[in-house]
């Protein structure tokens, strides 16, 4: 029998389809969860794997959660026969060293889909659960020493056999968890996006038929990989370095800074990523396994290179990653990786702040590049009950080539929205009394770094706090005379008398009590361009609005401001008479 053709417009088409299932797949899981953290804050990711489990389609959530899903589906390939795969199966898992994601609070389940009596792909999410067990609440705090500290470990195991639920695995699941009901209903949802999925996948290949189905998937794939090499090809030949440190580990305050050096070699439509000379694995939880490595890679070579590529794996292949085993960058057990996501941020950075040399018009700044996440636990006397509030707060995005930073926005390999406040409030013994943009942490230039915020928490009953965060002692770094941001970092009772700044951005088993109030404030970020060259008027609104103070202003960008007359010029030694707004 020939072998079909499929024509561009049917690929595409096919393609948006599974993109479509993701989404639907997403909305599902958002609207069926009971946690804040999936519910309100979107802290999860859904994707469509062909039968041999490489990445076909990726809704648009969290890019660092490809990574959680990228080897399950392999691994349970490995794992089981084919004869031992039923309809209806499912799969859990969240194990870092096993294929099942990238920490343990990201719980990965994987569903075969079948047509025919034969596994033609899968559909998978990946869902932040608040607390999984270990010896933090909240499973990720940046100080654990070893990933038996973190939380239950799961292997790729069936949760579902034939459709029916192992309770089993489940009851094991949630005696190991600080917050079980909780747990259960966000596994539910899971479930749930993953029969929406099944059922999708099955609907669009009874229209398509399956030989088609299979080729147009097969053929999206090589789509990717020509464009990614287009888009390569317009990288000029060369060899691009640079470094850039992380804060601490957590553990040992003194070993700072921790480098992450990268090398990038591009010749025709090739690239290599050589990690060479980054800090080996350290105590504190901020190592990263190899799976979210690449995800963090795919990535930013995809925001650069071409950000129309679709997102799966037709791409991958035309990128090579070398990382020395044992390093930060792709640790081996058993090494934490509770707070993985902060060292995956400014991997972002340094592949930035490399190609920025030979594609100056495709990059931005130093960003926020962190995920400063806090971590409040305790009794909750109105419910009497136990709770979990994890939320990973934004900052800013470095300056553009063309346009100012973006202010208090999540960057990068995350993309989680923040708690309201209503919610927030009603579901936890704790008010916001502050949140508002950080005056003064975007760093100057032609185009303004993005600001960070500050979330002051005003605690209701006593708590526990934990937390892991970075960039509060490197600030985030300009391009082309650019000034840098500023640093986060976390204040208890700030102007207070027991004022307290926390050494480190990765803490644990912070007790505080009834009235205490933590100010968590995140990093700013770089500008792009040489300050004086910035529009005055620009300068102006900046100071208008409050996002940059009067006497920065007059400072970095050279100029004298009248607030009352709302006029603006530059100092006579700097530029001529009557250049004024």
């Amino acid at each position: 029998m020939e072998k079909l053709k499929v024509d561009p417009i049917t690929v595409e088409v096919l393609g948006n389809a599974l993109l479509s299932i993701a989404e639907e797949m997403g909305g599902t899981l958002v609207r069926t969860s009971y946690s804040t953290n999936i519910k309100e804050r979107k802290d999860c990711s859904t994707a469509i794997f062909n039968e041999k489990g490489e990445t076909i389609a990726q809704a648009a959530a969290i890019p660092v959660h490809l990574g959680s899903m990228l080897g399950i589906c392999k691994e349970i390939l490995e794992k089981y026969s084919l004869e031992e795969i039923y309809p209806g199966d499912m799969f859990i898992a969240n194990d870092p060293y096993n294929g099942g994601g990238t920490h343990l609070p990201d719980i990965t389940i994987a569903q075969p889909v079948f047509y025919e009596q034969q596994i033609v792909g899968f559909v998978a999410n990946i869902a932040h659960h608040s607390d999984v067990g270990g010896r933090v609440a909240g499973s990720s705090s940046g100080d654990s020493t070893s990933i038996f500290q973190e939380g239950i470990r799961i292997p790729p195991i069936k949760i579902l056999k034939s459709g029916v639920i192992n309770n089993d695995i489940i009851e094991m699941i949630l005696l190991n968890c600080r917050t079980p009901s909780e747990r259960l209903g966000d596994l539910w949802a899971q479930i749930a996006s993953n029969r929406i999925g099944e059922k999708r996948v099955g609907e669009l290949i009874d229209k398509y038929g399956n030989s088609l189905f299979q080729e147009g998937m097969s053929e999206f794939l090589l789509y990717s990989e020509r464009k990614i090499k287009e888009g390569i090809k317009k990288i000029p030949d060369g060899v691009y370095n640079y470094t850039d440190y992380l804060d601490d580990d957590g553990i040992d305050l003194d070993k700072s800074p921790l480098p992450i050096a990268i090398k990038i070699e591009v010749s025709g439509d090739r690239i290599l990523l050589d990690f060479t000379g980054t800090c080996k694995q350290v105590k504190g939880g901020i190592n990263v396994v190899k799976t979210a490595l690449l995800a963090t890679i795919y990535y930013a070579l995809k925001a650069v290179i071409d950000p129309s590529i679709p997102s799966n794996a037709g791409y991958y292949n035309s990128i090579e990653v070398k990382a020395p085993e044992g390093s930060i960058v792709n640790a081996v057990p058993p090494a934490s990786v509770g707070g993985r996501t902060d060292t995956c941020q400014r991997i972002v950075d340094v592949i930035f702040g490399a190609l920025a040399k030979a594609v100056p018009d495709k990059v931005v700044a130093g960003c926020n590049s962190a995920v400063s996440t806090v971590l409040f636990s305790g009794i909750d006397s109105r419910k009497n009950d136990f709770f979990v509030y994890p939320e990973s707060l934004g900052g800013g995005l470095g300056a553009r080539p063309f346009k100012d930073g973006m202010d208090g926005v999540h960057v990068h390999v995350t993309n989680s929205s923040n708690l309201p406040i209503e919610c927030l409030e009603m579901e936890y013994p704790i008010m916001v009394e502050r949140f508002e943009l950080r005056k003064d942490s975007g760093g100057a230039g032609e185009h303004r770094g993005g600001l960070g915020i500050r979330r002051d928490y005003r605690i209701l009953e006593s708590v526990e706090f934990a937390s892991h965060a970075d960039r509060q002692k490197f600030k985030p770094w300009g391009l082309f005379g650019g000034k840098s941001g500023e640093p986060g970092l976390f204040i208890i009772n700030l102007e207070k008398e027991n004022q307290r700044v926390l050494s480190s951005g990765k803490v644990s088993e912070v007790v505080l009590e009834s009235g205490d109030i933590l100010s968590a404030q995140t990093p700013g970020s770089g500008g792009y361009g040489a300050p004086l060259k910035r529009e005055l008027e620009k300068i102006l609104n900046d100071v208008i609005e409050e996002k940059v103070s009067q006497d920065l202003a007059e400072r970095e960008y050279g100029v004298e401001i009248n607030l009352s007359k709302r006029t603006i010029k530059k100092r006579e030694n700097l530029v001529a008479k009557g250049d004024e707004v």
